[in-house]
């Protein structure tokens, strides 16, 4: 882990994340952080990210071919994500929804976290498709 220094960058990048629910990429927290801090660079929201994620702070959902997303660890709170591939829509579903499995696992194997996520089509998407069809 990393120590993060509680800086006003930080702080306002942390209190961006907390306050949605969207999952967004950095370009989306630099416009809400640049209300507070107007001359904060999007190098410096890139770098506190990054920083954020090494200490388990925030979370990464990465697309093949679209931005990084961006979702903050709200404690007590384990989620996993459910994803549109059609929209690319987010959504959250809670980890106490989903046992960790009891068997598979190498033995010996100490489980420091699980990340699981969801692909498919939204029900949105999937009317468009219908009413296309």
């Amino acid at each position: 882990m990393t120590m993060v220094r509680n800086t006003r960058q930080r702080q306002a990048v942390v209190q961006a994340l907390r306050e949605t629910h969207t999952h967004p990429d950095a370009a989306w927290i630099h416009s809400q952080v640049r209300g507070e801090l107007p001359n904060i660079s999007l190098g410096t929201v890139y770098r506190t990210l990054d920083a954020l994620v090494r200490d388990g702070v925030v979370m990464t959902i990465e697309r093949a071919g679209q931005a990084t997303r961006y979702d903050y660890k709200h404690a007590g709170h384990g989620h996993h994500h459910v994803v549109c591939r059609s929209c690319g829509a987010i959504y959250d579903i809670g980890a106490e929804d989903l046992p960790l499995p009891a068997h598979g696992l190498p033995a010996g194997f100490q489980v420091q976290g699980v990340r699981l996520e969801y692909h498919g089509v939204c029900e949105a998407c999937a009317t468009q498709t219908e009413k296309r069809g």
